[in-house]
């Protein structure tokens, strides 16, 4: 090589060097406070720590900026956190052109590989989500005895002391299954929500798409096309699947919009709802495992996380109980009663604020500049987020915030006397479980509504316990994203009356 072509080389490099460092990309940047080292280089150092020590480093900058933006360094980018309230409604009111949800979830769960349709029409087809809001929601009143049911089936199956004996389970994968069932019955119906096959495929896709979204975060994406493990899941899937789906459309043509038994359920309606490419086997199948994903993924970890504090803490079954049977006394198993219990409202939702699905929340990529009202702009190609953990714990907005008390919301409804300003399933800027605003978790009233009969069905027949009494089973943390202990194991007894 001649020496004029390294000098060249060498120039070219220092001023590509340059123009970054002095874009204004990066002069918005370097106007944001960072935690850990913020150097071209150095900030790799951040990143490892983040994904050591990630709730600390956002605790750090919490305290640190009170109130004031602050960023961290992920693997593929920059994420800046917000904690003021007015912030966090500035972020989860901007528009999607702007600050995208949608790109943000792209880039962390890298959706075009691990959740993989087959063309891009579909992949990025979202007309689930009006099914979810309104047909899933609306019909919850009339659906509920089929999930109660199911829950019922699925404890019997799974959870089975005898007499007064007590029996240890695996807490993450006991409740898996019995969501994963509960959720099927609601999505494909009998008898496929009770097939073990079909089972193991859907809890295994929702590891499948966590696992591979954080191997795509740690790898080149081109990797992705060659990822195994969703295709055959769908494969797998659409063998169950498809005798059911090609003996609705049959009835479909013949009978039109009536025919006798026609289901009630996410399939059917999918079924009616797709248009163009979208009615296929296949993407009806994506479709369902799709809603697998989210439906298994969150609320499981949800009920682990209430599961391990109730075991930890079970002085709190026995008043749950007396409310439970109370309700039941007056009207039944019905989603009605269910919004009558208020302490296992309570309980679950201090349950989502102390222990939630991670460190932060309202997750969003900036597609354009964007100004906050202190001044502050975020460039683009960076993510934004609200420090949920940091808003939870924080006493200006919970007394004794690092204290568990199970029915801190249902004495704050008494207080207030208003029915739902603190349920499980409303969002507030210092509750961010679920989000917050327009992309707020679309189907939180169907999760609320099945962690609300599974847990009431819990204290009503079994006594729970840890094998070291008192003793939560530690969190497992991944940078900012948080899942309960997947190893502890919770101890039950059924009721001893």
């Amino acid at each position: 090589m001649s020496t004029t072509l390294v000098y060249a080389t060498i120039v070219a490099v220092l001023v590509s060097w340059l123009l970054k460092v002095y874009s204004p990309r990066q002069r918005a940047l370097d106007a944001i406070p960072t935690i850990g080292p913020s150097g071209y280089l150095t900030s790799w150092l951040g990143v490892i720590n983040l994904y050591r020590s990630g709730p600390k480093m956002i605790q750090e900058g919490y305290t640190k900026y009170k109130g004031k933006l602050f960023k961290v360094p992920d693997i593929n980018r920059w994420i800046v956190i917000v904690s003021r309230p007015n912030m966090i409604d500035e972020l989860r009111n901007a528009p999607d052109d702007v600050l995208s949800f949608t790109a943000a979830t792209n880039d962390v769960v890298s959706v075009d590989y691990t959740l993989r349709l087959n063309n891009a029409s579909a992949r990025h087809n979202d007309y689930h989500m009006p099914i979810i809001r309104t047909r899933l929601t609306r019909n919850l009143g009339n659906l509920f005895p089929v999930i109660h049911d199911e829950i019922v089936a699925a404890f019997d199956d799974l959870v089975t002391p005898k007499g007064d004996e007590w029996v240890k389970l695996p807490a993450l994968h006991t409740t898996m299954q019995i969501v994963c069932r509960a959720t099927n019955r609601i999505f494909v119906g009998l008898p496929v929500c009770r097939n073990a096959d079909y089972l193991r495929i859907g809890v295994g896709f929702t590891l499948d798409v966590v696992q591979s979204a954080l191997f795509l975060n740690l790898f080149p994406r081109f990797i992705g096309a060659r990822l195994p493990l969703v295709p055959q899941a769908v494969e797998a899937a659409e063998k169950h699947l498809r005798p059911l789906i090609e003996e609705r459309l049959r009835k479909m043509e013949e009978y039109g919009e009536k025919w006798s038994e026609k289901p009630n359920d996410m399939l059917q309606w999918f079924l009616e709802e797709a248009e163009g490419p979208e009615r296929e086997v296949k993407h009806w199948t994506m479709r369902i495992l799709l809603l697998n994903f989210a439906a298994i993924h969150t609320s499981s970890r949800s009920f682990t996380h209430a599961l391990f504090h109730l075991a930890a803490n079970p002085a709190y079954i026995q008043p749950m109980r007396e409310e439970v049977e109370a309700v039941l006394k007056e009207g039944g198993w019905t989603r009605a009663s269910t919004q009558k219990m208020r302490k296992v409202d309570s309980f679950l939702r201090e349950s989502q604020r102390m222990s939630g699905l991670g460190a932060v929340s309202l997750q969003r990529k900036v597609l354009q500049p964007f100004t906050f009202s202190d001044g502050t702009t975020v460039p683009v190609g960076v993510h934004v987020a609200a420090a949920a953990e940091c808003v939870h714990l924080d006493e200006e907005n919970y007394a004794d915030a690092d204290t568990f008390n199970g029915f801190r919301f249902a004495e704050m409804r008494e207080e207030d006397g208003e029915g739902t300003k603190h349920s499980l399933v409303t969002t507030a800027t210092n509750y961010l479980p679920f989000g917050h605003g327009r992309h707020a978790c679309p189907g939180r009233f169907f999760a609320g509504t099945e962690l609300k009969a599974m847990l009431a069905h819990l204290v009503l027949n079994y006594d729970v316990k840890l094998e070291t009494e008192g003793v939560r089973p530690a969190d497992n943390w991944i940078g900012v994203a948080r899942g309960p202990n997947r190893k502890a194991e919770v101890m039950f007894r059924k009721r001893q009356f």
